[in-house]
């Protein structure tokens, strides 16, 4: 439910009496001010989706109230963003060499971060370069050339590891 004229009204009222307020308090509770941010505009966003604010019993205490829960709920996925182990399997192939693949994974990772989501975008996502063009903004010629490069890198990596550099 769209808040209506009245409620979008009343909801731009307490952004501009509370709306400093509520930053300082999340930002005490983020130690960032982006975060801080993020988290009042969140709420602000929500209630303007959802409706209004006329169900709440105490405008300001019901605002701080979601301001501390949005903060919770981000440390929480946070909580969640945990690094992959460099060792994981990212694919399980029939045959699988291990060595092959791990010195596969430590070249994907040595690639620039631009290369390397193009790469796997392309290998593993099986996304054409007009699809991941419109994935990451970019122009087709730049995720192409974006593949060419990150290849010939993988190519020279892996040769080296394999001192196949007589065989390309």
């Amino acid at each position: 439910m769209q808040a209506t004229r009245t409620d979008a009204a009343e909801i731009e009222l307490s952004y501009r009496r509370y709306g400093s307020a509520l930053l300082l308090f999340a930002a005490a509770l983020t130690g960032e001010r982006s975060r801080a941010q993020d988290a009042v505009h969140q709420v602000f966003l929500k209630l303007l989706q959802s409706g209004s604010l006329r169900d709440a019993l105490d405008t300001k205490a019901y605002l701080f109230t979601c301001v501390r829960n949005a903060i919770l709920n981000e440390r929480k996925a946070r909580r969640r963003d945990v690094a992959l182990d460099p060792e994981c399997a990212w694919f399980e192939p029939p045959h699988r060499d291990f060595a092959a693949e791990l010195n596969l994974r430590h070249a994907l990772w040595e690639l620039p971060e631009d290369q390397r989501e193009v790469t796997i975008l392309h290998i593993w996502g099986e996304l054409t370069f007009a699809q991941i063009a419109e994935v990451l903004s970019i122009s087709l010629n730049t995720a192409a050339s974006r593949y060419r490069y990150a290849l010939a890198k993988l190519r020279e990596a892996l040769c080296a590891k394999e001192d196949c550099r007589a065989h390309s």
